[in-house]
């Protein structure tokens, strides 16, 4: 069971900073997260950016584990 947990404004501002500072679009991060595995889609990075959307425990954890997706493309 996916534990969520309520949005601090900082996880959707650190989520969007670290997208443009990697220079993708919130497609590609979409397109990059699914590769990986985890069913997410650009309306769900939207959410997330905007505080709309309650990121599961688990997402925020393999986010934070799967760093190379908000590497700079080359």
């Amino acid at each position: 069971m996916d534990k969520k947990i309520k949005q601090d404004v900082s996880i959707g501002e650190n989520l969007q900073r670290l997208r443009i500072n990697a220079g993708l679009s919130q497609e590609e991060v979409a397109a990059k997260m699914q590769l990986l595995g985890f069913p997410i889609s650009r309306e769900m990075i939207s959410q997330m950016e905007s505080g709309k959307y309650s990121i599961s425990y688990e997402k925020t954890l393999s986010c934070r584990l799967n760093r190379r997706v908000f590497q700079r493309s080359l």
